[in-house]
């Protein structure tokens, strides 16, 4: 399908949609203006991928009014199962563009703790709001995705960590997408202040396969100093939704962010994964598990710029690759003049299960400073014969023995997910997709 370049909605349209929702000022007049910055900004070109014809830009309707749920036990069983019922205290479940469940526990409410729909937060903390949403971590004017992104908000989420308070469970997401004619464009802001911590946990389910759709969802998490940031997410979009994700992070000193990431789309993506390690002695950490199957393209970057000293950035991504698929891993690690003592490192591994599929895993080291440390690692080809013959000695079969590779090669992200219905929705879908 080719991308037609004029934009499904006016200016007029987008106002009527912020004067809906009591938008304040400041809102309102960004998506004017990123509107007009979308007509003329060029796409994003990702390495190695041609996106020109892709569907970033058509779809049935900006937003769709959808039913909410009064309690838990009105959800359908595929979300129950991502949600522990009896411990989960604090959880947003937003169905298509519409907040359907919000629950914040009184304790964490007491310390200052603010999560709600983004759009309510852009009302309710409205200077808070403002101070972070697309300033650093991502600018409306990048591309025309970026700018279609501010100026098209549909959805998404606002968590606010106060100053010394560290979360010990963590904070949940749900996505629910049932409506293959509603576009998302999801906005999640997490900014953690100083000596905080939290772990926030993400789940995108598709639920209606039919008709194609589109999803640009961006996240901006700002963990400042001494903070540390765990974000998990596992993003399964259907085949006809054309996704752009771009995650960002920008660390403060002795601050921390983790990433545990499993692309799971059916649909052909792209996506951006990027942390800036501003302040000394800061980390990153991305660890990211990929499916690609049937004819779907995609493209993953990620991305770790050193800023501080004594910087510490990791990189690791192990994608599967079936049928036709094919996918571009691109891994960089960025040492920015002054940012002395830094350690960048990163791995790539890709697994083709077929002689169509297709991996390329690109790890690049960009190194401005001579007092550093630095490597990288990447590999693409078969499944281990010397690892199945071990297993199939143990009467193992064949097709079992291939299953038990492919899930523990992409164990040491699958592990790292903090929700045990998040980690069992990710082992699921990695099972129905690889399906060997």
């Amino acid at each position: 399908m080719t991308t037609q370049t004029k934009l499904p909605v006016d200016q007029q349209t987008v106002q009527a949609f912020s004067e809906k929702n009591g938008e304040p000022g400041w809102l309102s007049s960004l998506r004017l203006d990123a509107l007009a910055k979308a007509e003329e900004l060029p796409l994003p070109k990702p390495d190695k991928t041609k996106i020109d014809k892709w569907n970033f830009t058509q779809f049935t309707h900006h937003t769709v009014e959808s039913d909410v749920y009064a309690s838990l036990e009105e959800l359908p069983e595929s979300l129950k199962s991502l949600i522990d019922a009896d411990k989960q205290e604090n959880l947003y479940i937003q169905r298509n563009n519409t907040p359907a469940y919000l629950k914040l526990s009184e304790s964490l409410k007491e310390k200052g703790v603010i999560f709600t729909d983004i759009l309510t937060a852009a009302k309710e903390h409205s200077d808070l709001v403002e101070k972070y949403f697309m300033k650093d971590a991502v600018q409306v004017d990048e591309h025309k995705l970026t700018a279609l992104h501010a100026a098209l908000l549909n959805g998404g989420a606002f968590l606010y960590v106060p100053k010394n308070v560290e979360l010990e469970d963590p904070i949940q997401a749900v996505y629910v997408h049932d409506n293959a004619d509603s576009a998302l464009f999801n906005h999640v802001l997490v900014v953690a202040e100083e000596n905080s911590s939290v772990t926030y946990v993400e789940s995108y389910l598709a639920t209606e396969g039919a008709g194609e759709s589109v999803a640009n969802i961006v996240t901006e998490v700002v963990a400042k100093d001494n903070a540390r940031v765990v974000y998990g997410a596992v993003d399964n979009l259907s085949e006809g939704t054309t996704t752009y994700v771009n995650r960002r992070g920008i660390t403060g000193r002795d601050a921390k962010i983790e990433w545990a990431l499993g692309m799971m789309n059916d649909g052909n993506t792209i996506s951006e994964n990027t942390t800036h390690l501003i302040g000394d002695n800061s980390f990153g950490d991305t660890k990211m598990v990929v499916v690609g199957r049937g004819n779907q393209k995609q493209n993953f970057t990620t991305n770790i710029r050193h800023w501080g000293k004594n910087s510490e950035g990791y990189i690791l991504k192990h994608g599967v690759m079936k049928d036709a698929a094919s996918s571009i891993f691109n891994g960089i690690g960025k040492i920015e003049k002054g940012a002395t003592k830094a350690n960048a490192e990163q791995e790539s591994r890709v697994l083709m299960l077929s002689e169509k599929a297709r991996g390329d895993a690109n790890p690049i080291l960009l190194i401005d400073e001579d007092d550093v440390t630095a490597g990288h690692a990447a590999s693409v080809g078969r499944v281990d014969p010397m690892q199945l013959f071990y297993l199939m000695s143990r009467g193992i079969s064949q097709q079992e023995a291939e299953r038990l590779v492919i899930h523990g090669f992409l164990a040491p992200v699958v592990s790292k997910l903090p929700i045990e219905g998040v980690k069992q929705q990710l082992t699921e879908v990695i099972e129905r997709k690889v399906n060997v």
